[in-house]
């Protein structure tokens, strides 16, 4: 198992209370409140330690704020340009659902939260599924012209 799916996993295991915590803190930084650095260390420098693969910890605070915003159910294979291009095939219109895809696209890693919350909001009111390991890992390297041009792809190519 790997130091991601880890992490996913408990995530999915917090109770309520911890997942408002998280969520009080969207779009703030991790240093914000002792409660939530507490929270959020409780459950990524265990494995941390245990692994240096486990995700970078400016992505896991990325992570764990979304998931506990959108606790869309994992599923393997489902990636957000998946599901998105899925989502934008049924969309009113399409030109301005493709536009914020591509504005997602160009944003950096620590700009990115807002668009990634349009794409999980998108998602969940569809109710569809997503691979929160896939995009944790390729959040942690979001940098990669390589990981935005394989979600365009997805993208496009979704049924």
């Amino acid at each position: 198992m790997t130091a991601t799916l880890q992490y996913i996993q408990r995530l999915e295991g917090l109770r309520p209370g911890d997942l408002k915590l998280l969520r009080i803190h969207a779009g703030q930084p991790l240093d914000e409140s002792v409660a939530g650095f507490d929270l959020f260390a409780g459950l990524w420098w265990p494995l941390r330690q245990a692994s240096q693969r486990a995700p970078r910890r400016a992505v896991a605070w990325l992570i764990a704020k979304l998931y506990a915003s959108y606790p869309i159910p994992h599923s393997a294979g489902d990636t957000l340009a998946r599901q998105l291009g899925r989502c934008c095939s049924r969309a009113a219109d399409s030109a301005q659902f493709r536009q914020k895809f591509d504005h997602l696209l160009l944003l950096p890693l620590h700009s990115i939260e807002p668009a990634l919350q349009w794409a999980l909001r998108t998602i969940a009111a569809e109710d569809l599924t997503l691979d929160w390991v896939q995009l944790t890992d390729d959040l942690s390297i979001w940098e990669r012209e390589s990981t935005r041009l394989k979600w365009a792809g997805e993208f496009l190519k979704a049924d």
